[in-house]
């Protein structure tokens, strides 16, 4: 009995050693289909999702709430098993791969992280090295956890307390941790979620280099589509549980696929070769009345008054 054990986690670990060696990753999905179920009813979720995504990149994965988008990406990285359909990398189905060895390739950052952690911010970066972990190595960990640090620009942070922070750092430092993993795959739920408009890019542009200079593909869920299409390969739209187009920024960002997808008007121009969306709002009404409006600063004294 033990002797086949043994044989089976062997197998599976010179799967994940070969895909750490791979030079192109080539993951695809296969007819997918994942069902909330109940005693009662069937939920369905995602209903036939057949995408190929080839090389290191960065896609983002666009579409209002409800349409199944971190659904997709927990099927992806085995969170949630399929009701349907295959997920595969390499030709290797990850529901072959053991969930530890999977983390050893795959990272994840959940989206606003509410975990509470009565950790230094370093212990909670260094818990992204578990699946790595090995006798004698946590020194070359710390090393690799500083790294990850000084790459979001949070160093100054080594020391505090991650339940100290403010939801934007600890947005951060769930980031290093995911990187501290060393993955070849990176899935991201909204990671600028809780960040001001200077980190959003930051992070996004930052995302999109570590891509090319760590091979890494990169597969981010986000809510801000002009972000999105500045620094994006290549998007996913999602619609009804389903892939509704995919492709480069500017195939897929028109105004047509905005009205289908989100239900709302939006003017489309290009920007260096990107698009960029402007809302249109076919409500004629007037607000710019004559009432009179204020806002004082109180410790200036200075008044600051409406038109």
């Amino acid at each position: 009995m033990s002797t086949i054990t043994l044989r089976r986690s062997n197998e599976k670990d010179s799967i994940v050693d070969k895909l750490q060696n791979e030079p192109v990753l080539d993951v695809e999905l296969k007819n997918l289909d994942f069902a909330y179920k109940s005693r009662k009813k069937t939920f369905p979720v995602l209903e036939d999702i057949s995408v190929r995504i080839r090389g290191a990149q960065l896609v983002s994965i666009l579409g209002p709430n409800g349409v199944g988008k971190s659904t997709l990406i927990h099927c992806m990285n085995r969170i949630l098993d399929p009701t349907a359909g295959a997920v595969t990398i390499n030709g290797y189905d990850v529901d072959g791969i053991s969930i530890k060895d999977l983390a050893k390739f795959m990272g994840y950052v959940p989206y606003s992280s509410v975990d509470n952690f009565p950790l230094s911010v370093t212990d909670t970066v260094l818990m992204g090295r578990h699946p790595h972990s090995k006798w004698g190595t946590l020194d070359d960990d710390l090393r690799i956890v500083h790294e990850m640090l000084c790459l979001i620009g949070i160093e100054d942070l080594a020391d505090r307390n991650f339940n100290e922070l403010s939801a934007g750092q600890h947005q951060k430092v769930m980031l290093a941790r995911g990187l501290a993993q060393e993955p070849r795959i990176m899935f991201l739920d909204e990671p600028t979620s809780n960040l001001d408009i200077k980190y959003q890019l930051e992070i996004t542009k930052m995302l999109r280099r570590l891509s090319r200079e760590k091979n890494m593909m990169v597969i981010m869920i986000s809510h801000d589509i002009n972000i999105a299409a500045k620094y994006s390969d290549n998007i996913i739209m999602m619609h009804d549980g389903g892939i509704f187009a995919l492709g480069k920024p500017a195939d897929v960002i028109t105004s047509e696929n905005i009205k289908h997808v989100y239900d709302v008007d939006a003017k489309v121009i290009m920007d260096e070769g990107r698009p960029h969306i402007i809302m249109i709002d076919d409500d004629d009404t007037n607000y710019d009345d004559d009432h009179e409006f204020s806002v004082i600063a109180t410790k200036s004294g200075e008044t600051y008054k409406g038109p």
